[in-house]
């Protein structure tokens, strides 16, 4: 099928490719291509955060440009909402392809410098998989979880191997494409002890010795990886779990596994800090970890608590916590939300006022972030069949992104009803998609009753949910 799909691509960029000029230059790199169904002119070249060009749609969805300056390494090109990366380095010429309605599985690389990227393209999809393979798989016993993820390791290397036995791969490259497959192994530990820790903690006398010794060998410097999602989510398990196990050795609250909880919130925060040297890694987790701990602020005194923890940390972006700080003190604990605008799904504007009839739960979810969202419409339909007392309503924060939401909801058969999207607002959509792990519990009038819970799928989140009902 990609054999095929990769002679249409060929095809289409025919007349494109025809304009380049094909004398090889060394010291730059060309990125072209083309975007079937684009949701704006332009795409986005970044490296570490940083801006490297905006390459520009012509009126045939094409792009093509030279860039200098490229330092091997990985890059991610941009197409709000969507995202992936690319590996780039000085000679390469790499042609795009891809279609939006399907960004990920239709993506496709080809020209020179190419076999990069496709084979993390490959370990991408392959990763994703594993996402559901840990979800089926955490119920098993620690003993044959670890011969399962051994095998997947050692099938990833192998092929590594023999990929670069075929293939003339610079050495920059190889070194990142052989840590992937190690931080791809640890993650898939890393999540599995997570999951047993919460659901079979009995399991957690089984764990065979040496289980999580790949604990020793994650670099919280790597600046090689230091963007890239395998490296940034085996970080981002491992704070969490180890949050917990410290919480549950110590026997220091009641729920553990609360996550958006401020003590856990800080217990991460304080271990990425102390870890960590690199600013760009360090700084990354802590504003995830800051503005989840900001958002689920109730009241003045909380919120103070939040900013004055923010301030005992090495942490470079103080100033944006205090601006999100003070866009908190609007969704306290008793404020009304009546007349902020939202969007339905047929593009007029209303209010949360206009809409909200009974109690409701409003959740929030983000385009960018796929296995949430997936996850966060399972676990609410569930909830809907459970307490039909309550409303849940959607909000989608991609502000301006109306043509994707809409085709996300059909795409995936989402009910239309409930289902809005953030329209004007004061401040910008940086500050906005921070509250993607807060929930907003409404009362009849669109007052807020509580704002310090996440969404779940535990017990405990649903006694919340039966207190609520019964207030």
């Amino acid at each position: 099928m990609r054999k095929f799909l990769l002679l249409s691509i060929i095809s289409s960029l025919f007349s494109l490719v025809g304009c380049i000029d094909n004398s090889t230059n060394d010291a730059k790199v060309y990125l072209g291509g083309k975007i079937v169904n684009p949701n704006l002119r332009y795409i986005i070249l970044s490296k570490d955060q940083e801006l490297i060009d905006t390459l520009s749609l012509n009126n045939n969805n094409q792009f093509g440009e030279y860039l200098e300056n490229i330092t091997p390494g990985i890059y991610t090109i941009q197409h709000n909402p969507e995202n992936q990366v690319v590996y780039l380095e000085p000679g390469d010429s790499i042609m795009v392809w891809v279609n939006t309605y399907d960004f990920d599985q239709s993506l496709n690389f080809s020209g020179r410098g190419s076999k990069e990227s496709s084979f993390l393209l490959d370990l991408f999809l392959r990763n994703r998989a594993n996402n559901d393979l840990v979800l089926n798989y955490y119920k098993i016993k620690p003993e044959d979880f670890e011969h399962i993820s051994d095998s997947i390791h050692n099938q990833r290397l192998q092929e590594f191997e023999e990929n670069t036995a075929k293939n003339d791969l610079s050495e920059t490259f190889k070194k990142i494409a052989r840590q992937s497959i190690d931080y791809e192994f640890y993650d898939l530990r890393e999540r599995y002890t997570y999951l047993i820790k919460k659901y079979y903690p009995e399991f957690t006398k089984l764990i065979p010795d040496g289980f999580n010794d790949y604990r020793d060998s994650i670099d919280f410097d790597n600046e090689l990886l230091q963007n890239y999602y395998v490296y940034t989510n085996t970080i981002d398990d491992y704070l969490r779990t180890r949050a917990i196990e410290f919480c549950l050795e110590k026997n220091l609250e009641r729920d553990c596994f609360n996550v958006s909880n401020f003590n856990n919130i800080k217990r991460r925060a304080t271990l990425i800090d102390s870890l960590s040297e690199t600013p760009a890694i360090k700084n990354r987790f802590l504003d995830l970890l800051l503005s989840k701990a900001i958002t689920m602020a109730s009241n003045e005194e909380d919120l103070d608590k939040v900013i004055a923890f923010a301030n005992s940390l090495d942490y470079s972006e103080i100033e944006e916590m205090n601006q999100l700080a003070k866009i908190q003190t609007g969704y306290f604990a008793g404020k009304s939300i009546a007349d902020l605008t939202i969007l339905d799904t047929d593009g007029n504007e209303t209010t949360y006022g206009d809409i909200v009839e009974k109690k409701t739960i409003i959740y929030l979810w983000s385009a960018n972030n796929i296995r949430r969202y997936l996850w966060q419409f399972r676990t609410i339909k569930n909830l809907q069949e459970k307490y039909p007392e309550l409303d849940f309503i959607g909000v989608n924060l991609d502000i301006g992104q109306q043509n994707k939401w809409l085709r996300i909801l059909n795409e995936n058969n989402y009910a239309l009803n409930n289902q809005y999207q953030l329209s004007r607002r004061n401040f910008g959509s940086n500050f906005a998609t921070k509250y993607l792990y807060r929930l907003n519990f409404l009362d009849k009038n669109a007052v807020i009753v509580r704002g310090d819970i996440a969404l779940s799928s535990s017990p405990e989140f649903e006694s919340e949910l039966v207190e609520f009902i019964n207030q």
